[in-house]
C-alpha cells in the first residue's frame, strides 16, 4: 500500500469521526498524521513495522493503524465507521467546499442522505433554511455537484496511462497466440493525449476476423461484452473500455477513423478517397496533406497547415532543457534544494532548475518573508559553486494579491532571476473582475511567468473564468511567458488556447510545479498537451539551453 493511500484512509476516518461527533483531539492527531504521510520522502510500506512509531507525527496508536493497513489492506475503526454512516453521505464527503460539520447538519437535520437528495434541495433553496448555510453557500454546493455528477466514468490522463501501457501489452501477448499477424493500436482520445478520457479505445486489425472474435472472450484481464461494432468492458474503476476488430486490409483506414475527432477525419477523407491504404501517412499523401500527427486531429487548424506544409514540429520531452517552477523544503515541498537540483542533474539530465518557493502571503504554505528569501539565496549560491556547470535559478512564485498587485516590493523582486505570478486565493471572481487582476499582474515589470492562469482542476473546479484573448495579448505586449502547468489535474494553459499565443509570438513553458523529485515528471503530461496545441521546441523557454535562458532572464530585467 502506497504512502497515499494510506493518507487518504486516515483523512476519511478522520472526517467520519468529526461527522459522528468523537473524540476532537483524536480527529485532530489522525488528521494531522494524513498530512506528515503525504508528505514523507520514503514509502512506510519499505520501513520495519517496528519503527513506525518512531516516525515524526506517528504515535503508538496510529503505528497501530499504519500496520494494519499496510498487513490487511483495511482498518477495521474506518469500516466501522462507514457501516453506520448511510453510502450516499460518505459520497458527500467527496464534493469540494462542504466539510464533515456542514454534512452533518444536511444529513441529521435536512435528512438528506444522498447527493442526488442534495441538489434536489439546493434546486429548491432548502438549505440556506439550516444553520451556518446561506444562498452562496448553497450555490457554490450545486456547482461542486455538478461537476461531481459531470466527472462521473471520466478520468484524467494520467490516471489511466499505467492501466492502458498494461493493457495493451497483455493484449499483444494474447493476440500472438490467436493471430499472430494482427495489428493493435490504441484510438480515439487516448491516442490524441487528450487530458481527459471518456472512453480507452483500441483496435485490432486481424488477419484471422473469425478466431479474433470467437475467442475475444477469453481475453481473460476484461469481462468482454459483444455489441454490434466492437467488444466493450468496464473497470472495476469505472472506466469504459472499447475494442474493435477489423480485417486486417482496413485496419490502417479505420484507425484513422476512429483517432482523429469526426470533423478532421471527415474533411480528410473527402480529398483522400476511400482507399485501400497501406499506412496513415498514405491516407495524408492521398489527401495531398503532410502527415498530421494524432495529437492535432481536432479540427482546429491542422489540415490547412498540411496543405501548406507548415505544420509545426512538435515538442519532445527530449527538447526539455530544465525545469522552472518547483518548490522545496523551503516552502511546501518535501525535499531539500539541494535534493531537487542533484536529481534534475543526476536522474533527468537536465541543465538547470528553476526554484519558485511560494511567496510570504502564502502563509499557509510557508511562503518566504524577506529575511528567508535572503537565506535562501545564499543556499543557491553555495549550491551552484558545488553543482556547477549545473545552475539553479533564483525564482519565486509571487502570489497575485487581490488587487493585482505582486507579493513583496520591487526592492525584493528585483533579487530574483525571474517571477513567476500565480493566483492561489480569492478566486470566486468574475471573467472582469479576474481578467483585470491578471492584467495588472502581467504588467508588472518583474513578471517573467504567468502561472496557471485559470487556476482551475480538472473535473474538480472549473478555475476562475478570464478573457483569454485579452490576457495572452497583454502577455505579448509585456513580453511574459505562459505557463503549461504540467501538473496532470492542472495541465493550465489549457491547450485550446496555445495557438492562439504562439501566433501573438508569446512563449510557453511546460512546467512541473513539483513539490518533491517524482513531481518533475508530470512534465511528461505538460509534453503531451503542448504537442496538442502545437508547441514547438524553439517557442518553449525550458528548452533553451542554460546559456539562452542566462541570456533571456537578463534580457527581461527592468
Amino acid at each position: 500500500m502506497e504512502n497515499k493511500t494510506i493518507a487518504r484512509t486516515l483523512r476519511l476516518l478522520s472526517q467520519l469521526m468529526e461527522l459522528h461527533e468523537e473524540n476532537p483531539f483524536k480527529i485532530k492527531s489522525i488528521a494531522n498524521a494524513y498530512f506528515k504521510i503525504d508528505k514523507l520522502p520514503f514509502a512506510l510500506k519499505d520501513k520495519p513495522v517496528a519503527d513506525l512509531d518512531k516516525i515524526d507525527g506517528i504515535g503508538k496508536s496510529l503505528a497501530s493503524k499504519v500496520a494494519e493497513l499496510l498487513q490487511t489492506g483495511e482498518l477495521k475503526e474506518l469500516q466501522d465507521m462507514i457501516a453506520k454512516t448511510p453510502e450516499g453521505v460518505v459520497e458527500m464527503l467527496g464534493i469540494k467546499g462542504i466539510g464533515p460539520k456542514k454534512i452533518a447538519i444536511i444529513w441529521h437535520v435536512l435528512g438528506i442522505e444522498n447527493i442526488g437528495e442534495l441538489y434536489y434541495a439546493c434546486n429548491e433553496n432548502r438549505l440556506i433554511e439550516a444553520k451556518g448555510f446561506g444562498l452562496k453557500t448553497q450555490e457554490e454546493i450545486k456547482k461542486a455537484i455538478e461537476f461531481k455528477i459531470a466527472a462521473n466514468g471520466r478520468f484524467l490522463y494520467a490516471q489511466i496511462e499505467g492501466f492502458a501501457s498494461t493493457l495493451l501489452t497483455q493484449l499483444s501477448t494474447w493476440l500472438v497466440s490467436v493471430d499472430h499477424d494482427a495489428l493493435l493500436g490504441f484510438a480515439g482520445q487516448y491516442r490524441r493525449n487528450c487530458e481527459i478520457i471518456d472512453q480507452l479505445e483500441l483496435i485490432i486489425g486481424a488477419e484471422n476476423l473469425e478466431a479474433v472474435i470467437l475467442n475475444m472472450d477469453r481475453f481473460a484481464p476484461l469481462t468482454l461484452i459483444q455489441g454490434d461494432d466492437a467488444f466493450h468492458a468496464v473497470t472495476e474503476a469505472g472506466l469504459k473500455v472499447k475494442i474493435s476488430i477489423v480485417e486486417k486490409t482496413t485496419f490502417y483506414l479505420e484507425w484513422f477513423k476512429q483517432t482523429g475527432n469526426e470533423a478532421h477525419v471527415e474533411k480528410v477523407l473527402e480529398l483522400a478517397g476511400s482507399g485501400p491504404f497501406a499506412s496513415e501517412e498514405e491516407i495524408y499523401k492521398q489527401a495531398g496533406l503532410a502527415f498530421i500527427e494524432p495529437e492535432l486531429r481536432e479540427d482546429f487548424d491542422e489540415i490547412e497547415l498540411a496543405k501548406n506544409n507548415q505544420l509545426p514540429v512538435l515538442i519532445r520531452y527530449e527538447d526539455l532543457k530544465g525545469s522552472l517552477h518547483n518548490h522545496s523544503t523551503w516552502s511546501d515541498g518535501v525535499h531539500s534544494l539541494e535534493e531537487m537540483a542533484v536529481y534534475c542533474k543526476e536522474h533527468l539530465n537536465l541543465e538547470y532548475l528553476g526554484i519558485c518557493d511560494h511567496s510570504k502571503t502564502a502563509v499557509y504554505a510557508k511562503g518566504l518573508n524577506e529575511q528567508r528569501v535572503y537565506a535562501q539565496h545564499q543556499e543557491i549560491d553555495e549550491l551552484n559553486k558545488k553543482l556547477a556547470p549545473f545552475k539553479i535559478f533564483k525564482g519565486i512564485e509571487s502570489d497575485i494579491l487581490s488587487d493585482g498587485s505582486l507579493d513583496y516590493p520591487d526592492d525584493i523582486l528585483k533579487t530574483f532571476d525571474f517571477v513567476v505570478a500565480s493566483i492561489h486565493s480569492n478566486l470566486r471572481m468574475d471573467e472582469e473582475k479576474a481578467t483585470a487582476r491578471l492584467l495588472k499582474a502581467i504588467e508588472n515589470p518583474y513578471t517573467t511567468i504567468l502561472g496557471h492562469p485559470t487556476g482551475r482542476l480538472l473535473l474538480s473546479r472549473a478555475g476562475y473564468p478570464i478573457d483569454y484573448k485579452k490576457i495572452i495579448d497583454a502577455c505579448a505586449a509585456n513580453k511574459v511567458v505562459i505557463e503549461i502547468n504540467a501538473n496532470p489535474l492542472r495541465l493550465d494553459l489549457d491547450w485550446r488556447w496555445h495557438r492562439y499565443a504562439l501566433e501573438k509570438g508569446v512563449l510557453l513553458s511546460v512546467n512541473p510545479d513539483a513539490h518533491r523529485t517524482e513531481g518533475f515528471h508530470d512534465m511528461h503530461y505538460g509534453i503531451l498537451v503542448a504537442r496538442k496545441g502545437g508547441l514547438s521546441a524553439e517557442k518553449c523557454l525550458n528548452s533553451f539551453s542554460l546559456p539562452e535562458i542566462t541570456q533571456y532572464f537578463e534580457s527581461k530585467k527592468p
